[in-house]
């Protein structure tokens, strides 16, 4: 069914990026979805549907090739109105601006060919939730033994940013209020980590929702104030919940990254109650084995601060960032690299040696190379080093990363002369500085 729609302006609408980011996850369900979106005079073609809520479901939507973004449409609510939409709207449209927090590019109400408004948000396209790289990461080996989590550097930089999102949003006086592993994604072409969902977010001191957080994340005092609201108690305006709660739930998804186990039982058992801290230090000890201690300790030491049962003792997303878990430099293992797309590809286990030093041949190589990773996308620059590091890799930058992520599905496993083809993608920063890490294998 073709939706046919009007659109209204936002406060802060900006154009769509043209390389805004293909999502690969979303499950369609044909006769569901709607088709068409028309968005400030434009059709865009649903590709797949996202993900779906009690209240609204996100589209992967597409103007043709260069324009990707995703739209928020929520449903018809004949008895409280709108309210899920304008709450959402106006907590983005008052933070807008900050690299760690989703981008809304405007507002539009659908009308569907049956006669059905719906209020929509357009929003930035990202990629890859830190709840995919749980299930898709927890696996490897690092020092020759078995790693169960995340390398320190992914986990680092999901730390920095979502503290940074968070210093920001409750300097600007917000409560997240849902922070958990499906609400981090990774923005490809902005390499960070960035939080979206803001449909339980409220003023600190204006609680306006009565049940917040999602279990297995939820702070102990959101579970006391929840189970309060279900008996029906009202509770004093003074007696809400703080900034505090989010970081209660950041120091959940960071345990659970660091060890690659799902936290959400143990989290509800009594040993956790009675002594959580004993739980992050065991969990700590089974894993420091394959990790350097001393980010080791300074990463439980974070953790732990962010777990306290009093909210007031909590760490302050600013005090976070302060942490010295933040002043170790670490480098990518190649397993972050085949995770989080980025608009560079590198191919590894093509190149001899030999071929290096024949200039006739390198020349060649570096023509057949570009002619072959064309056939996948726009490139912008295609890089072949002599000498380490990266001797021998092929690095080939595309225009956005919708190709880049194209060329990694059709590229990995390939065979070239006999060889099979390994492609990681690899950080588009380090690249434009001429920086190749020695990754971690």
């Amino acid at each position: 069914m073709a939706h046919c729609g009007s659109s209204e302006p936002s406060a802060k609408v900006q154009a769509p990026r043209p390389d805004s980011i293909m999502s690969p996850q979303g499950s369609v369900d044909q006769s569901m979805k709607p088709v068409l979106f028309e968005i400030f005079g434009e059709l865009w073609t649903v590709q797949s549907r996202l993900g779906q809520g009690v209240s609204a479901s996100v589209y992967r939507v597409s103007s043709g090739r260069a324009s990707t973004a995703a739209v928020k449409e929520f449903q018809a609510d004949t008895q409280g109105g709108d309210y899920g939409y304008h709450k959402e709207r106006s907590v983005l449209e008052d933070i807008q601006g900050h690299k760690n927090i989703v981008t809304l590019y405007g507002v539009f109400t659908n009308h569907s060919c049956v006669g059905v408004a719906t209020r929509c948000l357009l929003l930035e396209l990202l990629d890859v939730s830190v709840s995919e790289l749980l299930v898709r990461g927890t696996s490897g080996t690092q020092g020759g033994r078995p790693q169960q989590g995340h390398s320190m550097w992914l986990v680092q930089h999901c730390a920095r940013d979502i503290l940074e999102a968070l210093a920001f949003l409750h300097r600007e006086g917000y409560v997240h209020a849902d922070l958990k592993p499906r609400n981090i994604l990774w923005s490809a072409d902005d390499e960070c980590f960035k939080l979206i969902d803001f449909g339980l977010s409220f003023k600190e001191g204006n609680q306006d929702v009565k049940y917040i957080q999602t279990d297995g994340y939820r702070a102990p005092e959101a579970e006391l104030q929840n189970s309060l609201a279900q008996a029906g108690v009202e509770m004093d305006g003074d007696s809400g919940c703080t900034a505090a709660v989010d970081m209660w739930s950041l120091g959940i998804i960071l345990l659970e990254m660091f060890s690659g186990i799902k936290l959400k039982d143990t989290v509800r058992s009594q040993e956790w109650k009675d002594n959580s801290a004993a739980i992050v230090d065991h969990i700590f000890a089974s894993n420091s084995l394959v990790c350097p201690a001393i980010p080791v300790y300074h990463l439980r030491d974070l953790i732990k601060s962010m777990l306290l049962n009093d909210a007031k003792q909590r760490c302050t997303a600013e005090t976070a960032l302060l942490s010295p878990f933040f002043s170790i430099p670490f480098a990518p293992h190649i397993e972050d690299l085949v995770l989080l797309p980025s608009p560079v590809l590198r191919l590894l286990n093509l190149i001899d040696d030999s071929h290096l030093h024949n200039e006739e041949e390198y020349e060649d190589i570096l023509e057949d190379m570009k002619e072959e990773c064309q056939k996948y996308g726009s490139v912008v620059s295609l890089l072949i080093p002599k000498e380490n590091p990266g001797k021998g890799q092929v690095f080939v930058e595309y225009a956005n990363s919708s190709d880049s992520k194209e060329a990694q599905r059709l590229l990995t496993g390939r065979t070239f002369d006999g060889k099979f083809v390994v492609a990681t993608f690899y950080p588009l920063s380090a690249y434009k500085r001429g920086y190749l890490y020695q990754t971690v294998q």
